[in-house]
């Protein structure tokens, strides 16, 4: 089946292009739409941000995406709209019209792309708040203006908006069928399978094909290593692949689910890990990237392996018909490497729900506060009796060549009261000099952490008691 995708109100077809095709190429190559800019190439600066629209139970609903490293095919059975599309009759659209009012543009580059994320935001809400426009803009670096006229546009944009876009593209984008992507050749291919059974059986077929989620990694590989991509399997269409649901003792969280599909879940589990992942990227990036993703390119300082590791979680593995589980810390080997087999996805996350006694501590140290990478990450999982620790579950990021537990120290805290645990030194790690941060200041910066989650624990137990 080729690829179909609604564009200015009408079903596109797009029967032949290179897997690695990104959007932003395609509009500005071959659709020669260049309202929509290329500035860092690496879903960084918001310049190049697009719209998808989807339908869900015949309503639509839009996501701000960073079209420099969306590949082509993701955005099968969606509606792709571009700054061109807002203004209609030579009026401007509401959100480009408070831009006008407020000042907000000057140089114009970086414009469509904040205007593109506001209305995005407009379409998610009736009465956006000043907390909902700055994480919304998150993701748009502009240097001309100042935030200040930027904000207030989407203040008056976003509350209320009205607009030509409505749910009748839901019945458009009903006609694309919803059957198994495929454009390319054995040798060169962007296939999107539709559901999960024949999404493990392709990747068990083609076991050197690139797996892709959200792209928010693989992407920069073409963008910026011009490492070229032959043969491209896509998750994001494989019913089931991306579901979300608590099951009494754990969360269930297929591999597919996005880091905005995730956050409420987690968030209400363990509020800790929801500031975090309000932390990880931008709008733009957790619309796209996935928790999956996220672990199965084994990056020694993502965000999410440490939180997941502390809270115990267990890893689903599939190769065609058959699943494995392991413990999520025993999926990541030595730097660069993993335990999956060729031909295996990762498929799901099992997350336990935190007990009654059980405390979660999750710290997060970077230089930026938005879309930075973490210098340290640390994630503790304290369980107490009274104010002694029964048990503890240490993990860092950024401090090895994986992210790791910090056992030595687990082993030290186990049956110490909180008093008692302040004097215990973190010694687990011998964390290397790199351009974020010193092995000296990431290993006083752990240390710090842990005494940081032993107060917050003791501030803890102290109101318990009071209550």
């Amino acid at each position: 089946m080729p690829l179909q995708f609604l564009r200015h109100g009408k079903i596109e077809t797009v029967e032949h292009f290179a897997p690695d095709t990104m959007v932003l190429d395609y509009l500005r190559l071959t659709e020669k739409s260049r309202g929509t800019k290329e500035g860092c190439n690496e879903g960084d600066c918001g310049a190049c941000t697009v719209v998808l629209g989807e339908a869900v139970d015949g309503k639509m609903q839009y996501k701000a995406v960073n079209a420099c490293i969306l590949f082509l095919g993701q955005i099968h059975g969606k509606e792709l709209i571009t700054v061109e599309d807002l203004a209609q009759g030579g009026k401007l659209h509401p959100v480009q019209q408070a831009m006008v009012d407020h000042h907000g543009s000057q140089c114009g580059f970086c414009t469509p792309g904040i205007v593109m994320s506001l209305f995005a935001l407009g379409h998610c809400t009736r009465k956006a708040s000043r907390e909902d426009v700055v994480t919304a803009l998150a993701g748009n670096l502009c240097r001309c203006t100042g935030y200040r006229p930027i904000i207030d546009a989407g203040l008056q944009a976003c509350n209320d908006l009205h607009d030509q876009f409505d749910d009748g593209s839901a019945a458009a984008l009903s006609k694309i069928a919803d059957g198994d992507l495929w454009v390319g050749n054995e040798d060169q291919f962007f296939a999107a399978p539709a559901t999960g059974k024949a999404l493990a059986n392709l990747v068990a077929h083609y076991p050197m094909a690139r797996i892709v989620a959200g792209a928010t990694d693989v992407g920069l590989w073409v963008t910026k290593q011009f490492r070229s991509q032959k043969q491209i399997i896509y998750t994001g269409r494989a019913k089931g692949f991306a579901s979300v649901s608590n099951q009494g003792e754990a969360l269930f969280l297929g591999a597919g689910a996005t880091y905005a599909d995730a956050m409420t879940a987690l968030a209400a589990c363990a509020p800790d890990m929801g500031a975090i992942m309000h932390r990880i990227g931008s709008v733009q990036v957790r619309n796209s990237g996935t928790i999956g993703g996220n672990i199965a390119n084994g990056s020694p300082i993502g965000d999410m392996p440490p939180m997941l590791i502390a809270l115990g979680a267990q890893l689903v593995l599939r190769r065609g018909e058959n699943e494995r589980r392991i413990k999520l810390e025993d999926f990541f080997i030595d730097y660069g490497k993993q335990d999956r087999q060729a031909g295996e996805l990762v498929w799901a996350i099992e997350v336990p729900i935190l007990g009654p006694r059980q405390q979660f501590k999750a710290y997060k140290i970077s230089k930026r506060f938005d879309q930075d990478i973490s210098a340290v990450m640390a994630a503790f999982l304290f369980t107490m009796d009274g104010a002694k620790i029964t048990e503890a579950r240490i993990a860092f990021g950024g401090m090895a060549a994986t992210p790791k537990r910090a056992s030595k120290t687990e082993a030290a805290l186990k049956g110490k009261t909180i008093a008692e645990a302040m004097s215990i030194t973190l010694d687990d790690y011998a964390p290397i000099t790199d351009m974020r941060a010193s092995s000296q200041y990431r290993h006083e910066t752990a240390q710090a952490l842990l005494t940081k989650a032993l107060m917050e624990l003791q501030g803890a137990e102290k109101t318990r008691v009071l209550a």
